[in-house]
């Protein structure tokens, strides 16, 4: 079957839904409307963030770590492992470092999920 859809989707972002055998956890189709919802919203948070950071003058690392809460949280319409994946984009698209992000909360170790 030909593909002739034009969106090339980055492996960092296929690897979001890639199991450990490398394959896809959703029809390619979903995946791919999936990858353009994240860049769209990385792209958008660039000038949120460059206004955060000239206007509250918190860290660089601060801001993202917001961002990636506000992302994180389960109204946000995207999934826990999305919204590290935006932040992750949206430093590169700012050209800032990113701080250690915690691990998705579906990813949360046995041993290491908070007590109630």
């Amino acid at each position: 079957m030909h593909d002739e859809n034009q969106i090339h989707v980055p492996p960092s972002f296929l690897a979001v839904y890639s199991d450990a055998r490398q394959r896809l956890s959703e029809p390619v189709a979903v995946v791919r409307e999936r990858y353009e919802l994240c860049e769209d919203l990385a792209s958008h948070l660039v000038e949120q963030a460059q206004t955060l950071y000239h206007v509250q003058a918190p860290s660089e690392a601060e801001i993202l770590l917001r961002i990636h809460a506000g992302l994180a949280t389960p109204g946000s319409g995207v999934a826990p492992s999305e919204a590290r994946w935006i932040t992750l984009r949206l430093a590169e698209l700012l050209n800032w470092r990113c701080p250690e992000l915690p691990p998705p909360s579906d990813e949360v170790p046995q041993g290491d999920a908070p007590a109630p």
